[in-house]
């Protein structure tokens, strides 16, 4: 892995990938995948690297999301007790490069889309979701998530603002644990079925975490909604042009 070329430069992005995905509650596998494509990583070592950053990346950001008190347990367990089984059946699965980048670049402008306003908006009056809601949205997401090497965090986030389930900071620490036990259950499914982690991987865990940590506490802290969505936006644009284009 690390003999990929123009290595040095991967190593300079990667955390500036992972301070704008966790600023915003997410792991950044997304990200991760679109970059790794780009430089010519070996496709048996995209998928699993990228749910393991995702481990520790959302990780912490949904430490300090957490720590601010914006975590709705209610909502995250809605979605989580069908996700996590069924992000494992996806982990199982492989599936070809060239078709996943396709799916994920879709559901990239859905997400841009509604980051932008497009279509709905951050609301004022919070709906309660319904259990058989959060089952079947968690069930879909989850197995796309274990399936794509994803953690599902760009699909649940604009979900929840659509169907006003919550907040934007609200969403953003849901999602992140939510990505976190996906990544955690699809993970386990892939080295289940024979995949396995090179030793390379941690070290860019090291290297991810130092824009993770930056990106976690400035995104609940610091910055306010309107510009989580926008840098959001920004985020995901570039991971579907990458997706698309790579």
């Amino acid at each position: 892995m690390l003999q990929t070329e123009n290595i040095y430069i991967f190593l300079i992005i990667l955390p500036v990938v992972s301070f704008l995905y966790s600023s915003v509650g997410h792991g950044g596998a997304s990200g991760y995948l679109a970059l790794m494509a780009l430089f010519s990583f070996t496709p048996e070592s995209m998928k699993p690297t990228a749910l393991l950053l995702n481990l520790f990346v959302a990780g912490i950001s949904f430490y300090y999301y957490y720590k601010e008190g914006f975590f709705n347990k209610e909502l995250f367990i809605s979605f989580a007790m069908a996700s996590i089984p069924f992000a494992f059946i996806g982990g199982m699965i492989e599936i070809d490069a060239s078709i996943y980048k396709k799916i994920l670049a879709v559901l990239l402008i859905f997400a841009i889309l509604k980051m932008l306003n497009v279509f709905g908006k951050e609301s004022q009056s919070i709906r309660q979701i319904k259990l058989w809601q959060g089952l079947i949205i968690g069930s879909i997401i989850g197995f796309f998530s274990g399936l794509i090497g994803i953690g599902g965090g760009i699909i649940l986030t604009p979900v929840i603002l659509l169907l006003h389930w919550g907040k934007m900071k609200e969403a953003a620490a849901v999602s992140a644990l939510f990505i976190w036990v996906n990544s955690a259950s699809g993970l386990i499914g892939q080295l289940s079925s024979g995949v396995r982690l090179e030793s390379a991987s941690f070290l860019l865990v090291a290297i991810a975490l130092i824009g993770g940590v930056l990106g976690g506490y400035y995104g609940s802290k610091k910055i306010n909604n309107k510009n989580l969505q926008y840098i959001l936006a920004f985020v995901l644009m570039i991971a579907c042009v990458k997706l698309i284009f790579t």
